[in-house]
């Protein structure tokens, strides 16, 4: 039988180092997320119920394109960061590296497709 302390088990394990850094990622995005939605709704909600070409003509325009890009990009990063740290908690071994890799690659297809279809309908 070892008689180890609780201090003495703990010591190598550390932390990951990237605690910080994950918590001011997602302050900054919720952040941003607080003024982009509003924004999106605002210049999303005018081309509601319109026709393809004056929905179209509306994102050709660069801040409409823009605001709605940054929304997107920046609402699935926030994403990604949100059901990582829900996996991390929630499942151990194989399962949590395949769900995070999962996770990683929907994130940016989602995001990347989103901007494309933005990007198509401004050129």
């Amino acid at each position: 039988m070892a008689f180890v302390t609780d201090r003495k088990r703990a010591v190598g394990l550390g932390s990951a180092k990237d605690g910080t850094h994950h918590y001011w990622s997602m302050q900054v995005s919720s952040w941003a997320l607080l003024i982009l939605c509003p924004l999106f709704v605002l210049t999303f909600g005018s081309t509601l119920g319109g026709t393809y070409e004056e929905v179209t003509a509306t994102f050709a325009r660069p801040f409409p394109a823009l605001i709605a890009a940054l929304t997107i990009w920046v609402g699935f990063m926030h994403f990604k960061g949100g059901a990582q740290v829900l996996i991390e908690d929630y499942t151990h071994g194989a399962t949590r590296a395949a769900l995070i890799i999962g996770n990683i690659f929907l994130s940016y297809a989602a995001a990347a497709t989103g901007v494309f279809a933005i990007a198509r309908m401004a050129f």
